[in-house]
Order: structure tokens, then sequence, then C-alpha cells
């Protein structure tokens, strides 16, 4: 872990637990995609990119998202590069006590500010095409996240940032994050349809295609809908939801789980609700939610 993994003539990873993707263009400059969950994944980066007698000349940060951010002050202090992401995710990357916040749902505990969920502030740019090399192309990949991006390198290497998750972390956590449930759909239909000759997910092995991955990660988000209109067959308080569907996979509760997947579980009531399968009712000064 840590090394630097090459994935075509000028193209690389390297493999943290949130893979930093390496693509070397004119001049010998490097475009990072993605900087790690800390300033120590940010320092391999650069100690990699003056072994090679490479400089750096820019960070793609695909989303906003702590582990995939976190080393973006120390590469910026140390080289002052530019970094650039899209949407509201480059706004969260400056403040980044948005994404604590939004999980919570209020002024988050302390305990919450660190580094898995709290990346700390850092300079970023909007990302657009008059903002990339030539030759590399990002994509919209929103679902996830408000808006992720998927990068292409010029040998055909796509990363993929967050959109698929493997098979066995669906198998232990079951409950993927997803900031908007149909925005997430539409991008497994996308990531299925795209041309590559690689596939580089965060979190996952580098894929020869993306087609049995994206079936699973579908199948898994479908299941969770219709698990939760099922829970809804009577009217029912969202943390009951959360807890059957907990009780459901066998899960574990704590604040952490309860930010996480609690958030999750309200982009779907209201997918479910947007497409007309569930609905909020008020009873008692309770708001429930029961299938439609």
């Amino acid at each position: 872990m840590y090394g630097l993994n090459q994935a075509g003539e000028n193209t690389y990873y390297i493999d943290c637990p949130s893979k930093i993707g390496v693509c070397v263009y004119e001049g010998g400059r490097v475009c990072l995609i993605d900087s790690g969950m800390e300033e120590g994944h940010g320092r391999r980066a650069l100690e990699i990119i003056r072994e090679r007698g490479w400089t750096l000349g820019m960070i793609i940060n695909t989303h906003s998202h702590a582990d995939h951010v976190g080393g973006n002050k120390y590469l910026q202090d140390a080289t002052g590069c530019p970094a650039y992401a899209a949407g509201a995710d480059a706004a969260i990357i400056r403040h980044s006590i948005l994404n604590t916040a939004l999980l919570y749902g209020g002024n988050p505990p302390e305990a919450m500010k660190d580094k898995l969920l709290y990346s700390g502030d850092s300079d970023v740019r909007e990302l657009d095409a008059s903002s990339l090399p030539k030759g590399i192309e990002a994509v919209r990949l929103d679902g996830h996240s408000f808006a992720m991006s998927g990068v292409l390198s010029p040998d055909g290497v796509w990363f993929l940032a967050d959109s698929l998750m493997s098979e066995s972390a669906l198998r232990r956590y079951h409950i993927p994050f997803v900031r908007d449930v149909a925005k997430h759909l539409e991008t497994l239909k996308a990531v299925e349809g795209l041309d590559g000759r690689l596939f580089i997910p965060s979190h996952t092995k580098p894929l020869g295609e993306t087609g049995p991955l994206v079936r699973v990660n579908r199948h898994k988000i479908l299941e969770i809908a219709e698990k939760i209109v099922d829970i809804c067959a009577a009217p029912v308080c969202f943390d009951d939801i959360l807890k059957n569907l907990f009780d459901f996979y066998g899960l574990q509760m704590d604040i952490r789980q309860h930010m996480l997947a609690g958030s999750t579980v309200k982009s779907f009531l209201s997918y479910l609700s947007d497409t007309g399968a569930a609905e909020p009712c008020a009873s008692r000064n309770k708001l429930l939610w029961r299938a439609a």
C-alpha cells in the first residue's frame, strides 16, 4: 500500500485507502486525482512525484468527502498548486464544516470533527473544461455527493471516485452513502456505458469492465428502497425505519452510523416520496412515513 501502480503509459494510482490518481501531462507535470484522507497521504504522494522527477501541477478533487481531500492543504502549502472540484462540492471543500453539519443536521458534536468526516478547509476552484490539461476529461457522476466528478486520463483510464462500492463492502455495510438516490441511479447507468480501457473506483480494485459491479450496486439500492417501503406499510417514524433497517442487515448503531446511514435513509425517503412510493404524514406531533 502507498506504492505507485501503473495503469497506463502516463497514468498511475497510489493505493491508499482512498486511491489517489496520478496523470502525467506536458512537461512532466502531474495532475493528482484526490489527495487521500490526511496529510500523510498527501506527503507520500508528493514524495513519489519528486522521486520520479515530476512536479505537481494541480489536484482534481472528485468530491468533498474527507477521505478524498485530506491531503490538499499539505500539498498546496508545499507546492502552491491549485485544486479544483465541481459545484457544491467545491464549496464544501472550502468550508468543510458543511460536510459534518449536513450529515448531522445541525452543529455537529466535536467528536465528529475527526479526519474521517472533517478534512479541514482548503482552497479549491471551480472545475470546468478550461481548467483541465490537454487530454484529461471530467464528467459529472452525481448522487454519492452533490457534484462528484469522474476523470478520464489520455490513456483511457477512468477514475470513478465513489460511484461504485465493492461487492464485499456492500455485503459488510449494506447501506452505501448516497446523497441523491435518483441521481445515483443515473450515475450507475452512465458508468455502465463509459468507454475506457481500465476503470478505477476509489475503494476497490481496478476493473476491466464496470457492468457486473454496477449491477451489484444497483441491486442493493433497489433492495434498500423496497425494504423501506415494506417497513412503512404502517405509519412509522424515521428512527424506527432506521432501526428496522439495521436489524434487518445485522448492523450496529452508534452516532457515526446514525449520521451516515441516517442521512442516506433520509435521501431514500425523499426519493420514495418524489416517486410516489411513500409519503410523510404527521400524527401527535410526530412526523411519520407510510407507503403510498
